[in-house]
């Protein structure tokens, strides 16, 4: 008898009638369909009529999009093969197999609903006793469009593309003159033609740049700007982000803006929005910082931890804090600072909101949006959010996890701490 299992690839079933039976009950499959489940699916029903074919339905678009998402997946393609594949999605899809035009196609048409799902998981998530505003942590970061660093419009760059145009078509008109083989001169007759093309495209693409006010204008997606980080140019989208002190995104934001600290109040604005909440404090690096905004946070009774460009220097650095503050603000705010609480907190807002953008920009690979356009490239950074915190919370939520028995940890040591000031007041 052979001590060898039997092995026939050709049998009738490679695997249980029921994904349950393969799967372990904990997967991240079975809890985002128990939250889809949950959630109010409205908003992406009414974009469509009562007239035409049978569409899939929103859940199984939505499901196998937050997996996808949360799994590292971004492109419709690349779903649309491990639908096929992973028993996960075929679960989560119900046995259907939406090609690639579908599954896109979903994607970019729901910006508010995806933006509606947001804010429902949110709920959900401090329904949990999660996602606390005690503190939070606020910070961007460039993400990369859809759009090549060569393929960016200037006067200057037109005009000298211009004139090489212009001398390459006399150098094909003069070989075409001097040809005599037909295969040669048809040759530069071709060229010549081409490059009076790219020639043609220059008035037009200059009249678009001066419209667009702007000295510099991507050509594969005009809604990029081209934003300067760290002494490096990047094509593409300012991202923004809240963190809950439990590490939780409860606010995000794609823009276009120049300057960061254009961005602080309008996502403290969206976190009071999300959570019905107001933060206690709020941490941000120097590029948050503004008196504007400082002066805003304390009028609303919020205590605001943003070092100034110098004040963030010496704090990284060492050192001596170079220039004086010279507004009752930024003297209050450098006061903060030099004690061990605000040095505490400024460490604390690196552990806090770092972490979110490196597991989205390298571990589920959206260093680059695939879509091109500033209301897809948000639709993008919200599913990207929705993955992040979904698998979080079923982290938190599961007792086999390091996190829930941290948290559990946590839980206790403040109540011991609550039970021996009791004790101590009596």
């Amino acid at each position: 008898m052979s001590r060898f299992r039997m092995y026939s690839p050709d049998q009738a079933y490679l695997l249980p009638p029921s994904v349950k039976e393969v799967l372990p009950s904990g997967h991240l499959c079975f809890f985002l369909q128990q939250i889809v489940a949950k959630l109010d699916l409205e908003p992406f029903e009414q974009e469509y009529s009562d007239e035409g074919g049978q569409l899939y339905h929103p859940a199984l678009m939505l499901s196998v999009w937050l997996y996808a998402y949360a799994t590292g997946i971004t492109a419709g393609r690349e779903l649309e093969r491990r639908i096929h594949e992973d028993l996960p999605l075929r679960y989560l899809s119900g046995g259907e197999q939406p090609d690639h035009w579908a599954l896109s196609a979903f994607r970019r048409r729901h910006p508010r609903a995806m933006n509606d799902v947001f804010v429902q998981v949110l709920e959900f998530i401090r329904d949990q006793g999660l996602g606390k505003l005690g503190t939070v942590a606020v910070d961007g970061t460039p993400i990369a469009a859809n759009n090549s660093k060569s393929r960016v419009d200037s006067a200057k760059k037109l005009r000298r593309q211009r004139a090489r145009y212009r001398q390459q078509i006399r150098e094909w008109q003069k070989r075409c003159n001097a040809e005599d083989k037909v295969v040669a001169k048809e040759y530069a007759q071709e060229q010549m033609e081409k490059a009076q093309k790219r020639l043609d495209s220059i008035p037009g693409r200059l009249q678009k740049l001066k419209k667009s006010g702007r000295e510099r204008l991507p050509q594969t997606d005009p809604d990029a700007r081209v934003l300067k980080r760290r002494g490096k140019s990047v094509v593409g989208y300012q991202a923004q982000i809240a963190v809950s002190e439990d590490h939780f995104i409860v606010g995000q934001e794609v823009t276009q803006a120049g300057a960061e600290n254009d961005t602080l109040l309008p996502m403290v604005q969206q976190v009071e929005r999300n959570c019905g909440e107001t933060p206690q404090k709020v941490l941000g690096d120097a590029g948050l910082y503004s008196n504007a905004n400082a002066e805003a946070l304390k009028k609303d009774g919020i205590d605001a931890y943003i070092p100034d460009s110098n004040l963030a220097a010496a704090l990284n650095r060492g050192g001596r804090v170079k220039g004086r503050a010279r507004t009752r603000v930024m003297k209050e705010m450098r006061a903060k600072f030099r004690t061990t609480e605000g040095r505490r907190m400024y460490a604390r807002r690196r552990a806090t909101v770092e972490g979110p953008f490196g597991t989205l920009k390298v571990g589920r690979h959206m260093g680059q949006f695939r879509l091109r356009g500033l209301v897809k490239v948000g639709v993008e950074f919200v599913l990207g959010a929705l993955g992040y915190n979904l698998t979080r919370l079923q982290q938190e939520l599961d007792p086999n996890s390091a996190l829930w028995h941290r948290r559990r940890d946590r839980e206790k040591k403040k109540q011991q701490q609550k039970e021996d000031r009791r004790c101590r007041s009596k």
